[in-house]
């Protein structure tokens, strides 16, 4: 189930739980609110669309605290005129968290509970886990000296031959 309301001026898609940052309200921490301009309801696979506003239909959030949010810079800049402004602004925030839609509230799904194992259990379990890891690491075996890689051996440099040293080159300038 979730919804589409209006809050402060803007629009927001709610779900139960779920946790907004909405402008600033004149609101206390802790107190419930209740939000009656819902613009769209879905439940079940039932889409409920109002004109302009559902009738009858409200969302319900509690403040949970008033913040700041994170600072913007604003630099104006003209080039060659030696005009350079530079402001900061942080826009303040209430956190709401939603926790009806029209009065109903699902219940959350718990997550799986993990089997709990008895203590004597548990510690014959983690040894045979570490007895398993041991047999399956193999013992680093260590090289003998012969078996190292040597550097291998620098050849000389082949030796010119007379015809490469005598080649064809052109004739001085001034001569022939």
């Amino acid at each position: 189930m979730y919804a589409i309301v209006e809050i402060a001026g803007q629009q927001f898609k709610v779900e139960e739980g779920k946790k907004i940052f909405v402008h600033r309200l004149d609101a206390e921490e802790g107190k419930k609110m209740k939000f009656d301009q819902v613009l769209l309801v879905e439940e079940e696979g039932k889409i409920s669309v109002g004109e302009p506003f559902v009738k009858d239909s409200f969302v319900e959030g509690k403040i949970l605290d008033h913040v700041r949010g994170e600072k913007v810079i604003v630099f104006k800049k003209k080039i060659k005129k030696g005009y350079r402004v530079k402001n900061g602004h942080r826009q303040n925030f209430t956190q709401v968290e939603i926790i009806s839609i029209n009065g109903k509230t699902t219940h959350k799904k718990q997550a799986p509970k993990k089997e709990t194992v008895p203590p004597a259990e548990e510690t014959a379990h983690e040894e045979k886990k570490t007895a398993v890891k041991k047999e399956t690491k193999k013992p680093a075996v260590k090289k003998e000296a012969s078996e190292e890689k040597k550097p291998a051996e620098k050849k000389p440099a082949a030796k010119k031959t007379e015809a490469k040293k005598t080649g064809d080159k052109k004739s001085p300038k001034g001569k022939a």
